[in-house]
């Protein structure tokens, strides 16, 4: 009888005694979880900066980062992959890279009111080394670049003529930013064959 009524006693203290452990859990937990030897959580290390309130802003950002993004592309090429087809039928390295400029150029007359410094020129006959693709490409986004600094941002909702359809501006600015992206995308297989890794994605790099 004496042993039971001791370790009903036992039993009893032991209850007693998690029940006011999980009080004081609680109790923590309600203070904001920071008692007993659980650390603190730390603060953020880096603060993320906001997007370019100003559209025209936020298109400058792109087009420079595309602009970076293009010129890895053409750096990592060896100078004789330029004249490269992975089949007879579809454009070199060099045409591809030519034709991407020409829309850059277009757009950048069409729609940022620039000047075009290769009017009248067939790109993808006349440049096709690496030094002379190079030099167009480039310049063929900064001509953007620039226009678009220069663009009121008002303009970007104005309706121009574009493939059968009145489309606003920012529209067509965004259809020939998907533009470049094709071209320079297709060229990833050009790397490759020629035994060259291409550059690390850049989708959100600034």
């Amino acid at each position: 009888m004496k042993e039971r009524i001791r370790a009903l006693r036992y039993l009893v203290s032991t209850l007693a005694i998690s029940a006011a452990l999980s009080l004081v859990c609680l109790a923590q937990q309600a203070a904001g979880g920071q008692g007993g030897d659980r650390p603190a959580a730390a603060p953020p290390t880096t603060q993320l900066k906001d997007y370019p309130a100003s559209r025209i802003d936020g298109l400058v950002m792109e087009w420079t980062r595309a602009r970076d993004y293009t010129k890895e592309y053409l750096d990592a090429m060896p100078a004789d992959g330029y004249s490269f087809k992975p089949t007879p039928e579809i454009r070199s390295f060099a045409a591809q890279m030519m034709h991407l400029a020409g829309g850059n150029l277009g757009i950048a007359v069409a729609h940022t009111g620039q000047t075009n410094p290769y009017q009248g020129k067939k790109l993808e006959e006349e440049f096709k080394t690496k030094e002379e693709v190079t030099k167009v490409v480039m310049e063929s986004y900064d001509l953007i670049i620039a226009g678009l600094k220069k663009l009121p941002e008002a303009k970007l909702d104005e309706k121009v003529p574009a493939a059968g359809l009145n489309r606003p501006r920012s529209a067509v600015l965004a259809a020939m930013f998907e533009h470049q992206t094709h071209h320079r995308g297709q060229t990833t297989i050009y790397l490759r064959l020629k035994g060259v890794t291409p550059p690390g994605e850049k989708l959100y790099s600034r």
